[in-house]
């Protein structure tokens, strides 16, 4: 019974053509067959019976095959490849399949990526699919990116002001261990630390500037989710920056980031110096000033004119942060000459997940 359903496997992997060397589905086995079909109505669509075969299958009927036969995983992966191999304007003519579909980044970057081909129906359901996978990545990353940057904002000094809100617990703890009475098992506290109360602190300035060329546009997907939870933290000013050739400030959407995802123009060329001169124009205070630079370092001018834009603001007291990508699946082509001259003016470079970039802003911060 095993060999059977191993041989089964196979069949499903390999396709029609396992049957030449004598791999064949078990008679009856009406799972597999439909699976054999699902599977045939992506990989073997054009391919003589195969895709006849296949062709009966509708797409609305394929989705529903896939949810009852695949596990999750196996089911995103069927669905890009739904995407890639018989064309998006299928789907995105037909609001009834965007419905059925698992919400996921993938599915995110496919809809901004054609959102021309949208229909005015279908265009208010993919706003809803974006709103919820940008929820679902803020959700996710919310509470590990506060806990860093505002733990680093209220340590980097303590204040005479006893405020119980401000209590600086660990420290506390720690410098009062000395009177730490075993036989009662108590900790005599003799005294106490406060945390400085953000309001009486300069405010931090992160400007999150991102490159909208289509190759960084999984990347540009968590950079606005990041720009967004920046936003809300205490003693902290975001300013969010999109360019091409072109640079567009969207620093008043940056508490929306499905507007800032729908005002993306993917493609074009790329101006990057460009970009960081804009940037270097937001500055009120460079020594508290952080620029998350999002790309992959192709710059469309000379890459001299680059590099001396970043020596200039970083020796103005600007913390400069490049990011040849943001996300959890890193692995960008960049330009690792540009990258590398930049790192050698005052540029950190970082491949990083978004919990990465919020603790390399918090050892910024610190100091």
């Amino acid at each position: 019974m095993n060999d059977l359903e191993l041989l089964t496997r196979w069949r499903l992997c390999l396709g029609k053509t396992a049957e030449e060397h004598g791999i064949s589905l078990q008679p009856g086995d009406g799972e597999a067959a439909m699976a054999d079909e699902v599977l045939g109505f992506v990989y073997e669509e054009s391919e003589g019976s195969g895709g006849s075969e296949a062709s009966r299958l509708t797409v609305p009927r394929w989705v529903d095959a896939v949810s009852e036969l695949f596990p999750r995983e196996a089911k995103e992966v069927l669905e890009r490849e739904l995407v890639s191999r018989r064309g998006i304007d299928k789907l995105l003519d037909q609001p009834e399949l965007l419905e059925r579909i698992e919400p996921n980044t993938e599915l995110v970057k496919t809809l901004l990526t054609h959102r021309h081909l949208m229909n005015e129906q279908t265009r208010g359901l993919a706003r809803k699919i974006i709103d919820q996978v940008v929820q679902q990545l803020r959700n996710l990353l919310r509470i590990s990116v506060e806990t860093a940057i505002t733990g680093a904002l209220r340590r980097d000094r303590h204040s005479p002001r006893k405020v119980f809100r401000n209590l600086d617990l660990k420290t506390t703890i720690r410098r009062n261990l000395q009177h730490w009475d075993a036989e009662r098992g108590r900790l005599l506290v003799d005294r106490t630390w406060y945390h400085a109360a953000e309001r009486k602190k300069r405010p931090w300035h992160v400007i999150v500037c991102v490159d909208q060329s289509g190759s960084m546009l999984e990347s540009a997907i968590f950079s606005a989710v990041m720009a967004s939870i920046f936003a809300e933290l205490p003693a902290m000013r975001t300013s969010l920056v999109l360019f091409d050739t072109q640079v567009v400030d969207l620093s008043g959407l940056v508490g929306s980031p499905v507007d800032v995802l729908l005002s993306i123009q993917l493609g074009g060329g790329t101006d990057i110096t460009k970009a960081l001169q804009y940037c270097h124009g937001l500055f009120r205070e460079p020594a508290r000033t952080i620029v998350v630079l999002v790309t992959d370092f192709y710059e469309g001018r000379p890459t001299d004119e680059l590099v001396a834009q970043v020596k200039t603001m970083a020796e103005s007291g600007a913390r400069m942060v490049g990011l040849g990508a943001l996300g959890y699946d890193a692995r960008p082509q960049i330009d690792r000459t540009t990258a590398n001259k930049c790192r050698k003016v005052g540029m950190d470079l970082l491949i990083c997940t978004p919990e990465k970039l919020a603790e390399s802003m918090a050892r910024i911060i610190r100091g």
